[in-house]
């Protein structure tokens, strides 16, 4: 029976590659349904590059091995970076791709197997009018958990398009919704399983930072963090992107800041334009306004960087 003949036999069933999310689900009681096994195929390779020089990434690479691929880095390092800086050795060893864009929310409330929440077919959102601490500050949605996937922000950036077991092809965005639905972590359809990423043809003379603000210095999701890509010439932004995790339902493009950079000449006053334009449409909850400052402060950091401004910047793999 295939693995989408089995979900279908079984419309509760929960996907398991390596199931490092899925365990603590299960432990805790949130998790009570069928498991489908999930089973690499036989010498099927983790990358796989076109005549163009454009990479598939299949959705059971492990984090640790983009993480430490060369040829992936070289060409898109934003991805890789952001994978260096993903939960632990440990984790990144087992933890698949796929698996990091499919994990379920980490909102203490929808861990907790007593309270109901709108993820677990209940009516309301209680971190809304609870502790939100670590929620959202775009407030897009009914549900203010912001998403936890870094390899969504990551991949957002680089324009990734996710191929499922029922060929259907979705950016990263048709994946994850744009934030309105409260009721999912996203937009798959019972049954459906991602089975890899195809990246664009990499940007000559790119470079990428990633940096998140986390609470504590180990093992913790972040409460902000960002990637960004830039190609400079003759001191101009030819090409910005930037995405952020952790201010909102989902992973933000944050168009804005894009939009001040690209065509301009890469210094502190451009820089300071860009920052400013990040928290453009910004909703914080009562409790999430630090996450702003954070924001802004993680891309100066970033954007000086990038641009040779300043800091005591050591390499562009920096997390």
């Amino acid at each position: 029976m295939t693995n989408s003949a089995a979900a279908a036999a079984a419309p509760s069933a929960e996907f398991r590659a390596a199931g490092t999310d899925l365990s603590e689900r299960r432990r805790s009681g949130v998790s009570r349904g069928p498991l489908i096994d999930l089973v690499r195929p036989t010498d099927a390779p983790d990358i796989v590059w076109n005549e163009n020089g454009a990479a598939r990434i299949s959705a059971f690479a492990t984090i640790a091995k983009l993480a430490a691929d060369e040829k992936l880095a070289a060409a898109y390092p934003g991805l890789t970076t952001a994978a260096a800086g993903l939960a632990t050795p440990q984790i990144r060893h087992v933890a698949t791709l796929g698996g990091n864009l499919a994990q379920r929310s980490r909102c203490w409330y929808f861990r907790d197997p007593h309270i109901p929440c709108l993820k677990k077919g209940g009516e309301v959102c209680p971190a809304r009018d609870g502790n939100h601490l670590y929620g959202v500050a775009f407030d897009l949605g009914p549900c203010v958990a912001p998403h936890p996937s870094t390899m969504a922000a990551a991949l957002m950036a680089y324009d990734a398009t996710v191929t499922t077991d029922q060929r259907r092809h979705l950016g990263i965005t048709a994946l994850l919704g744009d934030g309105s639905n409260g009721y999912a972590d996203n937009l798959l359809v019972p049954g459906e399983m991602i089975q890899s990423l195809d990246l664009g043809v990499p940007a000559a003379g790119e470079r990428a930072l990633y940096r998140r603000a986390i609470s504590r210095s180990y093992a913790e999701w972040p409460l902000v963090e960002i990637v960004v890509r830039a190609v400079i010439t003759e001191g101009t932004f030819k090409l910005a992107r930037v995405t952020a995790g952790g201010i909102a339902p989902v992973p933000l493009r944050l168009d804005g800041t894009e939009s001040v950079l690209e065509g301009a000449t890469a210094n502190a006053a451009t820089i300071e334009k860009a920052v400013a334009q990040s928290t453009a449409g910004a909703k914080p909850l009562a409790m999430t306004g630090y996450k702003l400052d954070l924001l802004r402060g993680l891309l100066r950091d970033l954007l000086e960087r990038i641009a040779g401004l300043g800091g005591t910047r050591t390499s562009e793999s920096e997390l």
